[in-house]
């Protein structure tokens, strides 16, 4: 749960820099991007290290792993129609504020939870 609060605050603090005058500079969204990338890895690692730690096996510390990042995952769908508006107020551009993901999207979308629940799941293992 923690790392959907640190996601929500990461796009939080990106709409506050792109809604300023200057909007958010390249330095600044490359910033929040590695951050949400280190977050979508040291998280799920974090959760499979320490299912693994308890002795549950691999299975359960990749549902873990998945679980973590597919709420990562839930809050940047919700924060997706907010993040259009303010991106289609910014730019004037009135097709992003219509934004809404698809279904093929969200369970690609879903797809990726699982690598990255793998992931986490592989670099917990290696942890332990």
């Amino acid at each position: 749960m923690g790392g959907a609060i640190v996601m929500a605050a990461l796009i939080g603090l990106l709409l506050v820099a792109s809604g300023s005058a200057r909007g958010a500079s390249p330095r600044a969204r490359l910033a929040f991007g590695c951050a949400s990338i280190v977050l979508l890895v040291a998280l799920p690692s974090l959760a499979a290290t320490n299912a693994l730690a308890t002795g549950a096996g691999f299975g359960a510390a990749f549902v873990t792993a998945a679980c973590v990042v597919a709420i990562v995952y839930a809050v940047n769908i919700a924060l997706l129609p907010v993040v259009a508006r303010r991106q289609a107020a910014v730019s004037g551009q009135a097709a992003l504020a219509r934004l809404r993901p698809s279904l093929p999207v969200l369970l690609a979308g879903l797809g990726i939870c699982m690598l990255m629940g793998l992931l986490g799941s592989v670099v917990g293992l290696l942890a332990v």
